[in-house]
């Protein structure tokens, strides 16, 4: 299972990559935009730091708009995957661009129905929002488990990114459903690294180090 960086934020990413625990780093407008400056150079700087594929998205809602700004974020970095919303004109422009070899991110997705139409054009990736069903009194991962359940049906080749991930629960159920990839923020990130069990054994440890050592 692949781990993604949900954020447009530096620090963030040195920080996780320093750990090695990023294969890649998904961002949006939402986040760039909470990060300030120049967006260019920002995604740049991001594209510089990831090894692995970086998604950066279109703002246009009509697919030749999509595809004339795909063209121009795949020349912010070699790893550039274009981010496109799951509507007919996105699905439009991502057929076209992943014709013509340019990788693609489906997003925004909520139904398994959404998710065929990614798979059945050959999206490269495909991002279910689980969060955000959960909000709503829906279930988010059996978004998932049905998305992979209908991929492997049909042998599809687009990759699941669990997106819109809230807490550790939502990646280890991930894990468990054998979704290929997770896209984490970072305070999550951390969370999934911690256990009061472990804090109160480790603090056990120390204490009784003291008396050994006689520090």
């Amino acid at each position: 299972m692949k781990f993604f960086l949900d954020t447009a934020n530096i620090s963030e990413i040195e920080s996780a990559i320093s750990m090695g625990l990023i294969d890649g780093v998904t961002t949006n407008p939402t986040l760039m935009a909470k990060e300030g400056g120049d967006w260019r150079e920002i995604a740049k700087k991001i594209c510089s730091l990831v090894e692995g594929p970086v998604s950066l998205e279109v703002i246009s809602t009509h697919s030749k708009g999509m595809i004339e700004e795909a063209r121009e974020l795949v020349k912010i970095g070699p790893n550039v995957v274009i981010k496109i919303p799951m509507t007919t004109e996105g699905i439009r422009a991502a057929y076209v661009l992943e014709k013509q070899g340019i990788p693609t991110n489906i997003t925004l997705v909520f139904s398994p129905n959404q998710a065929i139409l990614a798979g059945k054009i050959g999206a490269s990736y495909v991002s279910p929002f689980v969060g955000r069903l959960d909000d709503i009194g829906e279930k988010g991962m059996e978004l998932v488990s049905n998305t992979l359940t209908i991929y492997r049906n049909y042998g599809f080749k687009t990759q699941v990114i669990v997106a819109s991930i809230r807490h550790p629960e939502h990646v280890l159920e991930a894990a468990l459903m054998g979704a290929h990839i997770a896209t984490i923020p970072y305070s999550v990130i951390k969370k999934l690294a911690s256990h009061p069990l472990t804090d109160i054994g480790l603090e056990r440890f120390l204490k009784d180090w003291e008396k050994v050592s006689g520090i």
